[in-house]
């Protein structure tokens, strides 16, 4: 089985932080691969300050684990949300990361992943869980 980290960062400003890399299309949330010996909110510390110079203030919150059947028959995915956080600068394009930064949850850009789509209409209460990413 193979486990990753993905998470909600929202701002005081009802605006989400999102990622567009530069090997796949559309925009995601950040996150990435739980590495061996590393927890799943060490994890989460360590792809938010990788993919947007994002730093925990606080706890992020475990929202659900969720099966990543597009990607294979044995990734999952845990699913947070980030509500304190100090972004120490923006995010510049580099080898991975071709734009990262905030959208209005009402003006998410036009290619932003369905599965984003749906993590955020749950933090919403727009949609129910149900175990798919």
């Amino acid at each position: 089985m193979t486990l990753g980290v993905r998470a909600a960062v929202l701002d005081g400003d009802n605006r989400v932080f999102l990622v567009r890399h530069t090997y796949v299309p559309g925009w995601y949330l950040p996150g990435g691969g739980i590495e061996a010996g590393e927890t799943s909110q060490e994890a989460l510390a360590r792809e938010l300050e990788e993919e947007g110079n994002i730093h925990l203030d606080g706890p992020a919150e475990l929202r659900g684990l969720y099966w990543n059947r597009e990607a294979s028959r044995r990734d999952h995915v845990a699913f947070f949300v980030v509500r304190q956080f100090t972004q120490v600068r923006p995010r510049l394009p580099d080898a991975e990361i071709a734009e990262a930064g905030f959208f209005p949850l009402d003006a998410l850009p036009e290619d932003t992943t369905q599965a984003t789509h749906r993590r955020l209409d749950e933090v919403a209460g727009k949609r129910d869980p149900d175990g798919f990413w």
